[in-house]
């Protein structure tokens, strides 16, 4: 992670979850809107994907829409699924619960990128059991939650990779 970040060589970060409807696309959106706030855009490459591929194609959730626009927060991704070249791309490939860290480590079978992987929690201050609950089954407070999760996740995540960053 310690790595210098510059213009040249953008910090490549993916969020990962399940379909790429609710938790990554609003941890993308969540980063990509304070990276934008601190002038850093330059210095990212910022995306999210899922592990299964339900979804390909689709936008966020709409209620994950709903609670990031009224924070300014857009969320312009499309569904994806997270594919081997994934490991060698990013730098930074986080996770949203312990189901999908395990499977993204499941792809690294010979855990060269295992350095990589990490779960989006580990950058709470609160990370409770250190997963990103799902919020799709808990109503318009669920998708609230996962919104404050994200950003105070985010927040120390940049903080600490901001360090990094050789202007």
């Amino acid at each position: 992670m310690n790595r210098p970040i510059t213009k040249d060589n953008p910090y490549r970060i993916c969020f990962v979850c399940l379909g790429n409807i609710c938790r990554s696309p609003t941890a993308e959106g969540v980063f990509q809107h304070l990276v934008n706030e601190r002038g850093f855009q330059s210095y990212f490459y910022i995306d999210s994907a899922g592990t299964s591929a339900y979804h390909i194609g689709e936008p966020a959730n709409s209620k994950s829409q709903f609670v990031a626009n009224q924070q300014g927060v857009k969320l312009h991704s499309k569904a994806r699924r997270f594919d081997m070249a994934d490991l060698e791309d990013f730098d930074l490939i986080l996770a949203m619960d312990h189901e999908n860290f395990n499977n993204l480590n499941r792809l690294d079978s010979r855990g060269i990128h295992s350095d990589k992987i990490r779960l989006m929690r580990d950058f709470d201050p609160q990370p409770g059991d250190g997963a990103v609950p799902d919020p799709y089954y808990g109503g318009m407070d669920g998708f609230q939650n996962v919104f404050d999760v994200l950003k105070r996740s985010s927040e120390n995540l940049l903080d600490e990779l901001a360090k990094s960053i050789n202007k």
